[in-house]
């Protein structure tokens, strides 16, 4: 029998590792901008244009390649980061694998331009799916600058793949947030379509948080500092007030690196635990230093996930340590034992000695000579001859008193009776049931309806929504006075972006500029107090396209605004609320399903009620 193994050739192994280390233009921005860092830059400049589909490039003032470097760093497994196996175990770089140009130079066009310090020029190479085309020399200024062009070009089924730009751009942002928070000690300039989007000089960590997400965030930081023989921590936590319902502003960053752990972000849950609202999420920037030694990152292909050796300690001191912060900026309750001064006796007082007290140890409340004394603050009790003074006269009105009960008249109690007998009658039926709070249970002619109240309520509310902003007569409340509410400016870029559709839905903005939206009436169905959290709701749902790209953005704010305001599961309703609810989902169009495409009531039969008692 023939032999069916063979190796695969370069460009289809690249293609494979593609896979796997570039999944979207974020990746790519990511493995370029660690590889600039690792370079030693100081001044990095990220260029994307269509969300980083046509053009993705990084320009850094780094050490820069040899021409011979330049060349083997497009071959596969080629580093300069690692030597031996143990170096695993003892990473202070980014990258260390060696995989990351030799994949995106499979599925992308690359050009790269590079020059060391000492020499005159330096090295230009063109690569177009694994192929050089072409190596020469240019000048050019000292550092690194890569261009990655026409990603997924060789592979359209990937490119199909994408989301929109709006998506793919929201993820390059969040890469570049990541990095550059990482490193507030190098600038980051990032240009999207030829307009500037951050320009982040070099700073401390907490004025690189402001930088990023707004002036606003200044005031919502409590710093976090602990040290200790396992664990360094610094960095900040947001505070409790501040808090918000999408998990945006959670960072987790290890040796530099930031990283994902569902373990370490129930820590600060734990620390928070009974100052947040119900599905409220802490902000956190902190920077954890561990021994590279204790901790394994070659565990996921896009390293963000890492192993250590002891969670459980970790766990352990960042939830102490996020618990004393909060207590020592007295965001959360605590208990002192030292003494308070306040309650110390005034120093003139000291020698006066405490106030004496006289006591009449004879006093006895219920002697009659004291009861007399004392008949300013006593009760006297009534002698015999007091009681006969109450019926003086009383003999000769006698006879009036008589004749006046004699003309009272006194009220039928028949009609009581008759109330509590027709009981029955008066008491309305009953037609709908709420079941756990959750489910709405009625009656019909083959069997029961089981309605689920927030699905419903989201389908009446979402056609409500979406024929208001259709035909542009949404009402409006105005507010007594305007609403102020700050955002990041990435957020209000798409609420300009939503803005016209807002106003059909029944939003008024007095003003949006730079990083404050003041808002001078809402929509009738929506309460002051919500309007922050459905545009925070909204502007997650457009960041990342929820449900899909081919929905228009009218459809998208109708369905965000009926998920942020329908009724809760757990929220009791009245036998009124109940019937209006049902007979105003089945006066929709699609009164079967929710705007999510899931089911909003089942039916059971009767047939199907006598069989499960067989």
């Amino acid at each position: 029998m023939a032999d069916i193994i063979q190796l695969l050739p370069d460009h289809v192994a690249n293609q494979i590792a593609a896979g796997e280390v570039v999944q979207r233009p974020a990746s790519v921005v990511k493995e370029l901008l660690e590889n600039a860092i690792d370079a030693g830059a100081t001044s990095i400049k990220l260029i994307i244009k269509d969300a980083g589909k046509t053009l993705v490039q990084v320009i850094d003032n780094g050490k820069g390649m040899s021409v011979t470097d330049a060349r083997l760093s497009f071959e596969r497994h080629a580093t300069s980061k690692i030597k031996t196996a143990d170096d695993l175990f003892k990473l202070n770089t980014k990258g260390f694998r060696g995989e990351a140009l030799a994949s995106i130079a499979a599925i992308a066009h690359v050009e790269l331009k590079t020059k060391q310090d000492h020499e005159d020029v330096g090295t230009c190479i063109v690569i177009e799916g694994s192929t050089v085309i072409s190596q020469e020399v240019v000048v050019t200024p000292k550092g690194t600058s890569i261009s990655v062009k026409n990603l997924f070009f060789n592979i359209p089924a990937r490119r199909n793949f994408l989301k929109s730009n709006t998506v793919e751009t929201r993820h390059i942002i969040d890469e570049f947030h990541r990095v550059a928070l990482a490193h507030p000690n190098i600038s980051f300039v990032m240009f999207h379509n030829g307009s500037e989007t951050f320009n982040l000089p070099e700073s401390n960590y907490r004025q690189r948080i402001v930088n990023i997400f707004g002036i606003k965030t200044n005031e919502k930081l409590v710093p976090v500092n602990e040290d200790t023989e396992v664990l360094q921590i610094s960095g900040f936590v947001g505070k409790p007030e501040f808090a918000k319902k999408t998990r945006g502003e959670q960072f987790f960053f290890v040796n530099n690196r930031f990283i994902k752990s569902a373990y370490l972000n129930h820590a600060i849950g734990s620390a928070f635990e009974g100052l947040l609202k119900d599905g409220a999420h802490a902000s956190y920037f902190l920077n954890l230093t561990v021994n590279p030694q204790t901790i394994d990152i070659n565990i996921h292909p896009t390293k963000t996930e890492i192993k250590f050796d002891d969670e459980h300690t970790l766990y352990a001191i960042l939830r102490s340590s996020v618990k004393h912060s909060l207590g020592q900026f007295n965001i959360a309750p605590v208990l002192d034992f030292e003494r308070d001064a306040n309650l110390d006796t005034p120093y003139s007082y000291q020698q006066k000695g405490t106030p004496s007290i006289e006591v009449d140890s004879n006093f006895n409340p219920f002697r009659e000579d004291q009861q007399a004394s004392n008949i300013a603050t006593s009760y006297r009790k009534p002698t015999a001859a007091s009681w006969e003074g109450l019926y003086v006269g009383l003999e000769s009105k006698g006879t009036q008193t008589q004749q006046d009960f004699s003309e009272v008249h006194f009220e039928s109690n028949s009609k009581n009776e008759s109330f509590f007998d027709n009981d029955n009658q008066v008491e309305q039926k009953q037609s709908t049931y709420q079941f756990h709070n959750k489910y709405i249970v009625s009656t019909i002619k083959s069997g029961l309806l089981l309605i689920d109240q927030h699905r419903a309520h989201q389908r009446i509310l979402y056609e409500n929504f979406l024929k208001n902003m259709t035909i542009k007569e949404a009402m409006s409340q105005q507010l007594l006075f305007p609403l102020a509410l700050h955002f990041s400016p990435q957020e209000i870029e798409i609420i300009n972006q939503l803005k016209t559709d807002l106003e059909h839905a029944g939003f008024i903005f007095q003003a949006i500029k730079d990083e404050l939206v003041e808002i001078s009436g809402v929509p009738v169905s929506v309460p002051e107090s919500e309007v922050s959290i459905i545009l925070e709701q909204l502007i997650s749902d457009v960041e990342n396209e929820v449900p899909d790209s081919n929905f228009s953005a009218t459809d998208l704010l109708a369905k965000s605004l009926a998920k942020s305001l329908a009724i809760k599961t757990g929220q009791s309703l009245t036998i009124l609320e109940q019937e209006h609810l049902v007979n105003s989902l089945f006066a929709c169009k699609e009164p079967n399903v929710s705007p999510t495409n899931k089911a909003t009531f089942i039916t059971m039969t009767v047939d199907a009620l006598d069989r499960k008692f067989v």
